[in-house]
């Protein structure tokens, strides 16, 4: 920048930066802005937030005693729907908001609920006390619809993208009362807006556990799983499951409940000891798992080994050795849950409960009870103090073993294990260390890694299950003492000792068979066991290589890789396009070229809302030949009045339906929510109101009129005809210069592009690592500008820890159990 340039710009006005760039922003605008503030992040853990807010507010009807069940159902579409059976939200005008209903206040504004005054509404501390949680869920969707059963009626209200665009309407009548919000994530600010069923599944088990008597049901209609949780022992059961992979020291599970008067803190707590080396303690604030812990953590903490310390030194039981905290906690299963009237927690998402004084109750409740209860049970203290002297010594002796094992130079030079391939760099920030399975694996990675910042570490077969063994035997196994002295860190390094690792990233690579998952499985639940600090660290990766090569039968040349089976996918699809164009057959239009491009962008986007229509079980066919007053739009809305099937294409013709209906019978409707057995349009009539809205087809029409306008494609062509004799007819031609291929609609045309685009090349599935040579490898896995590398989290660390327990201990029920329940899902198997 020249002298010039600088006294120009110092002496300009700063015109970027004024009153005109100031912005303030609305609570559904912000909230979009910003989605993480509010639910966590725009990955998986924001993703279902949305549904831990919604399921938080059903309990929080039940904990008041004003319900008994939530529902949660994964739409076939990607959306969700939750129903509760609680009071139902207001819908009257709120004061103070201009008359508008309080339905739409509290998903519009921020800090808006029924949670600030205790003097009405809600007596009793619960989780959503902001009143930010379910304007977050809106502002967060694509679309939201709510339905609201109370004072008789139900009671309707939409939204699009946070904003209300179908305001209050009254549906019907109705002697039920509750909450039904359905919803679909907006995929502007979710990148992957897939549930998972087994997240929410296992956050619907604890709200069972932790509510006795509280119903929880899941369903998936993409797949067609289904549970249900109901637990009238609530903390016992919960520990009893979470031992259920172990085998408990005694039947007994311990309970302790109490009450702090001043701070009208209530606190509950069960605990029971088992043959596991590492300690599993759930905490719950209010009914919201804290997966960071708090203060009632640390709380429950300090009261088990004080008062277990001060009943054995009482009863002269620790002679020869001297526990710490870990090893009063070895084998523990514990739940500690807090009901506080002015909870804290860190962050929206509530990861950590904050209130100070929450440690103090937890402890002086939990220190009294556990010494009248071991006071009460010597049999059982005996064998809690004889558990807690057998893990002193195990401790003691991994300690003479980790001693040793720096004595003899693990972290030196020297001391590297004889199959390790070293990196020339000692700068941490740029090394790597790679895990790989099996010699030849290791001598392909070795031949192709980049040398001055990648060193290879070659595993022999399957590690061992670190789950059910003490760090005595683990420190004696080879290939586990060559990790150790790989990475250069002690077994439970501490924050320092990561700082003094030899790597500045462990990447674990496997094949991509059985064998590899169940390796890479093993090598997880070592590292999460023994080495944690690396991975809140973020030091842990799983190394990503192609699923697919791809190279064509004739000629040389050079194969691709692609990542995963949907990139493989629309690959074949841009394949088979190449030199393709479609061919009317009745008039002999042809789309070639830049408008064929455009028309297949089209049709792709419709693949997924007619695969979810075949799944919601819609004849398409059917339904167009006997509802569809035109060839661009599907009907949407599905009625039935009593078991006479009606259905519109949009919602205006809906209500105007229903109110003829309401005049001619001069009453409302009544809804209700199952489908009528018998669906016969002269079935007999009754004032019965079930209307069902498929949002996927709302997707549909928008595309078919896209069609239709630019291309003059319109329903008919996506449905197949036939001669008088039954015949298909054709009505549709790819054509390719290497053969055309006819079709009879529209719908067939991405499918048969994949097909064609197959045709010619060699497509080879990897499964081992051994299948690549060292270019390939070094390629596709280990070069940094083109290698795909998943980051290891403790983001979910307590469905870890669960899986690791069920998938690697010693108990057989739980694991075959898990085993039945998946097996359906797999999709590629290696037999």
């Amino acid at each position: 920048m020249s002298e010039e340039n600088d006294v120009s710009d110092a002496t300009a006005p700063q015109s970027d930066y004024d009153h005109e760039n100031m912005r303030a922003l609305k609570g559904i605008e912000g909230i979009r802005l910003r989605p993480a503030m509010y639910i966590g992040g725009t990955d998986a853990v924001g993703l279902h937030h949305l549904i831990y807010e919604v399921i938080d507010n059903s309990i929080d009807e039940f904990v008041n005693n004003h319900a008994s069940t939530a529902t949660v159902k994964i739409e076939a579409d990607g959306s969700v729907e939750m129903t509760d059976d609680g009071r139902g939200i207001p819908t009257g005008p709120m004061p103070g908001m201009d008359d508008r209903s309080a339905l739409e206040v509290v998903f519009t504004e921020i800090h808006a609920g029924g949670k600030f005054d205790r003097s009405s509404g809600y007596k009793t501390g619960t989780g959503g006390l902001h009143g930010v949680g379910i304007t977050a869920v809106n502002a967060c969707s694509e679309w939201l619809e709510v339905e609201v059963r109370r004072e008789g009626h139900v009671w309707t209200m939409e939204f699009a993208e946070g904003i209300l665009s179908v305001p209050l309407k009254k549906l019907g009548r109705t002697d039920q009362t509750g909450t039904k919000i359905r919803f679909k994530p907006d995929p502007k600010i979710f990148g992957d807006s897939t549930f998972s069923y087994e997240t929410l599944s296992r956050r619907l088990q604890d709200a069972a556990f932790l509510n006795p008597g509280f119903r929880t049901k899941l369903t998936d209609e993409r797949t067609e799983q289904s549970d249900e949780f109901y637990y009238e022992d609530g903390l016992i059961q919960f520990v009893k499951f979470l031992n259920r992979t172990e085998t408990p020291l005694f039947p007994d599970v311990i309970t302790m409940e109490g009450r702090s008067e001043e701070h009208d803190v209530e606190v509950s707590v069960a605990m029971q000891y088992s043959n596991a080396f590492s300690d599993t303690v759930r905490c719950y604030g209010n009914g919201v798992y804290n997966s960071d812990g708090g203060f009632h953590l640390s709380g429950f903490r300090t009261a088990v080994t004080r008062t277990i310390n001060a009943y054995g030194k009482r009863h002269n039981a620790f002679k020869d050795v001297t526990p710490n905290g870990d090893d009063f906690r070895e084998g523990l299963a514990a739940v500690v849950t807090v009901r506080h009237p002015d909870p804290k927690f860190e962050a929206q998402t509530k990861i950590k409960l904050l209130n100070p004084e929450v440690e103090g109750i937890v402890n002086t409740i939990v220190g009294e009870k556990l010494a009248i209860y071991l006071e009460e049970h010597p049999s059982i203290s005996k064998t809690i103090i004889d558990k807690v002297t057998r893990a002193a010594e195990a401790r003691e002796a991994a300690k003479k073993a980790r001693e040793m094992v720096r004595r003899k130079g693990a972290l030196t030079t020297g001391g590297l294990p004889e199959k390790l391939r070293d990196c020339r760099s000692r700068e941490l920030e740029i090394t790597e260390l790679y895990l790989v399975e099996g010699d030849s694996a290791g001598g392909s990675a070795d031949t192709g890694r980049d040398s001055n910042t990648q060193a290879i570490l070659p595993l022999r077969g399957k590690i061992l299950n670190v789950e059910k063994a003490q760090l005595v035997k683990i420190l004696d196994n080879a290939e586990i003492s060559n990790i150790f002295k790989a990475i250069g860190i002690p077994p439970q390094a501490e924050s320092d000792d990561i700082s003094s690792r030899r790597y500045g990233k462990i990447i674990v690579m496997t094949d991509a068979d059985v064998d590899g998952s169940h390796i890479r499985t093993l090598l997880l639940t070592f590292i999460f066991r023994h080495m944690r600090e690396l991975v809140k660290q973020g030091c842990v990766y799983i190394a990503q290589p192609p699923l697919y090569r791809v190279q064509k039968k004739s000629g040389k040349s050079d194969p691709r890789y692609v990542q995963t089976h949907e990139a493989m996918m629309r690959e074949l699809v841009a394949l088979g396009r190449d030199q393709s164009q479609l061919k009317v057959v009745d008039d002999g239009t042809v789309f070639s070229g830049e408008i064929f491009d455009r028309i297949l962008e089209l049709l792709i986007k419709l693949e997924e809302p007619f695969d979810t229509l075949d799944r919601r079980g819609v004849d398409l066919k059917w339904l167009i030949q006997n509802f569809s007053k035109d060839e661009i739009y599907v009907p949407r809305f599905r009625v039935f009045v009593g078991k006479q099937q009606h259905w519109f294409v949009t919602r205006d013709e809906l209500d105007a339906f229903l109110a003829e209906q309401e005049a001619a019978r001069g009453d409302e409707l009544e809804v209700v929510d199952r489908e009528p057995e018998s669906k016969s349009p002269d079935a007999k009539d009754d004032a019965s109101l079930q209307v069902t809205d498929f949002h996927e087809i709302k997707t549909l029409n928008e595309v078919i009129a896209k069609l239709s306008r630019d291309f003059g494609i319109k329903l008919p062509d996506f449905l197949p005809k036939f001669t008088p004799g039954g015949e298909p007819i054709h009505r549709f031609v790819i054509e390719n210069p290497d053969g055309d291929v006819s079709i009879q609609t529209v719908r067939e045309v991405v499918d048969t592009l994949r097909k064609m685009g197959e045709k010619g090349l060699r497509l080879t599935r990897f499964k081992g690592l051994g299948e690549m040579d060292s270019e390939e490898l070094w390629t596709t896995s280990m070069d940094p500008e083109t290698r795909t590398l998943l980051q290891v989290t403790m983001k979910d660390a307590a469905a870890a820890d669960e899986i690791f327990r069920v998938l690697m201990g010693d108990s057989v029920e739980p694991r075959r159990e898990f085993i039945e329940k998946h097996a359906l899902e797999v999709t590629d198997l290696d037999v």
